[in-house]
Order: C-alpha cells, then structure tokens, then sequence
C-alpha cells in the first residue's frame, strides 16, 4: 500500500511545486498528514513521504505514540522532513518534532499551549475558521475539504472556488486539503494556494 503511496506522493510533490510557484510559504508545498486506520504502519509509511515535505503525526492518543514519534524523528531527520505532532506540545517536545498541528475543535488551545519557536499550523472548515488561523500566527492554514472525499466526517466539500477565494483572502498561507490527487492537485494553481496537503493520495 505504502509503495502506491510512493508513487503518487511523488506526483503530489511535482503537483504542489507548482501551485506554490506564485504563493510560497514558509513551509515546504506538500504537507502529508499520518492516519492509523489507513496506513497502521506509519514507520513505512514515512519512508514513503517525498523528501523535503512536511509529516504530521496524528496519532489520536494511541498507546504507541511516542514510540511512533521517535521512529518518525528519526526518519525524518534522514529523509529531510520537518516532522509536526498533532494535538500534543508535549510529545512534540519530548521527541524533539519541529512543531505542532491542532485541528480546529482545538484552536482555542494555542496561545497557552503551542511551545515558542515552534512551526504552528491549523485545520480550517470556513473561512472564519481559516481567519482566526491566521490572527493565531499559523505558518500554515490546513483548509478542507476542497474536493468531496471519502474522509469519515469530512462534510461537504467547499468547492474548488470557494476555497480558492478563502485561499486569497487569509492572511496567512493556505493549503488545500481533502480529496486531493494529483489530476486534481493541478487544478489548484494560481489560485492562491501556498501548497496541498493529504493523507490518501487516492480517494
């Protein structure tokens, strides 16, 4: 499964180079988000992540968290990865992770808890949401669902122009996540995306 991922994710990084061209980020333009009930191997799986992109861990609370988070350290100081946690400050601290991501239910929480000097990104499902992102310092604003996706709870997608219009109007970059593949990656440029993010190049 990993080795599809492979390929694909090597299309998305193509794909994502170039709906960053006219607005870069900080961040590297692909950003590939772990899931357990996908991929259970989240070790393979990094391997399989395009160098130079970002990883973010979500591991939901699962026993082998930190366990994970070390592996995945490790695999990204290899591979040239900037590794985020998700959700969890203090493991991002304790396996010595780039940064943190924190999905919208938890936004609330950054100013007490996200460490300083640490990368910041968000999920947004609006652009209200996609706003306060922004106004929290967010170096990346994660806005999904772009595209319908069979993600469980993903909720009806916002639309390519829609979530374009988000894109232009945040003050902070944004990348568009949900349903992405790499045909649909290529309908993201000039849009005002600063790159895509995934966690299954194949919906």
């Amino acid at each position: 499964m990993t080795g599809g991922w492979y390929d694909a994710g090597r299309a998305l990084a193509r794909a994502a180079a170039r709906v960053a061209r006219r607005t870069p980020g900080p961040l590297p333009p692909l950003i590939v988000l772990t899931d357990p009930r996908r991929y259970p191997d989240i070790e393979a799986f990094a391997e399989s992540v395009p160098s130079r992109s970002v990883l973010v861990h979500r591991h939901f609370g699962r026993p082998e968290a930190a366990r994970e988070a070390h592996a995945l350290r490790r695999i990204a100081d290899r591979k040239g990865l900037i590794l985020l946690i998700a959700a969890d400050p203090a493991l991002a601290l304790q396996c010595g992770a780039d940064g943190v991501h924190w999905p919208e239910r938890l936004a609330g929480q950054v100013r007490l808890r996200h460490p300083a000097g640490m990368w910041l990104t968000l999920s947004a499902h609006s652009r209200a949401a996609a706003e306060r992102a922004a106004r929290l310092g967010a170096d990346a604003v994660l806005l999904s669902p772009v595209f319908p996706t069979l993600s469980p709870g993903a909720g009806r997608s916002l639309g390519l122009w829609t979530a374009g219009a988000i894109a232009r109007s945040v003050a902070a970059p944004v990348y568009a996540l949900g349903g992405i593949t790499p045909e649909r990656a290529r309908r993201l440029t000039n849009l005002g995306f600063s790159g895509i993010a995934a966690v299954s190049a194949a919906q």
